[in-house]
C-alpha cells in the first residue's frame, strides 16, 4: 500500500527500504542503539514494515509483527530528528493503524516516553502484559 501527503510518500513496500538508513534511524534510540544490522534485517523479513520518504531519500520507519486475525505489536516507530514535529509520526501511526493486514488485529506496543502520543489512539496501560513473562535466550 502506499500513501501520499505534502511531498512524503509512505508504503509497506519491504524493498524499497534503505537499510542504511533504516539501521541509522534505529541507531539513534535507547530501544535498539546496539541491536546488530543482521537482526534488524532478519527482523524486517518476518513484519510488515512501513518507510517515509521525501526527496529520494528515507527518513522514517516502524514495523509490526502480527498474525493478520488477533494480535499485532507495533515496533521501532522512528522519524528522523530533522523532520520530527511535522506530524509524520502521527500520519505512519495513522496509516498503519488502517493497513488492511493489522486493523482488524488487538495491537500492542512498548514505550518508555511516548505514553502521551500513544494515548490518542487509545493505547491504555495493559495490566495483563504487566505479568507477562518473557524469555530471552543467552548468547
Amino acid at each position: 500500500m502506499e500513501w501520499t501527503k505534502d511531498q512524503f510518500t509512505l508504503n509497506d513496500q519491504r524493498d524499497l527500504l534503505d537499510m542504511d538508513t533504516v539501521c541509522g534511524l534505529l541507531s539513534k534510540t535507547y530501544w535498539a542503539a546496539d541491536r546488530p544490522r543482521d537482526t534488524i534485517e532478519k527482523s524486517i523479513e518476518n513484519s510488515i514494515s512501513f518507510g517515509i520518504y521525501t526527496d529520494g531519500r528515507q527518513i522514517g520507519f516502524a514495523r509490526v509483527v502480527t498474525d493478520k486475525a488477533v494480535f499485532s505489536w507495533l515496533l521501532d516507530v522512528v522519524i528522523d530528528e530533522s523532520y520530527r514535529g511535522k506530524g509524520l509520526g502521527q500520519w505512519l501511526v495513522d496509516c498503519i493503524l488502517e493497513h488492511p493486514d493489522i486493523r482488524e488485529t488487538n495491537m500492542s506496543l512498548s514505550t518508555k516516553d511516548a505514553h502521551t502520543f500513544y494515548e490518542k489512539y487509545d493505547f491504555k496501560p495493559n495490566e495483563t502484559l504487566r505479568r507477562v513473562s518473557t524469555f530471552k535466550k543467552k548468547v
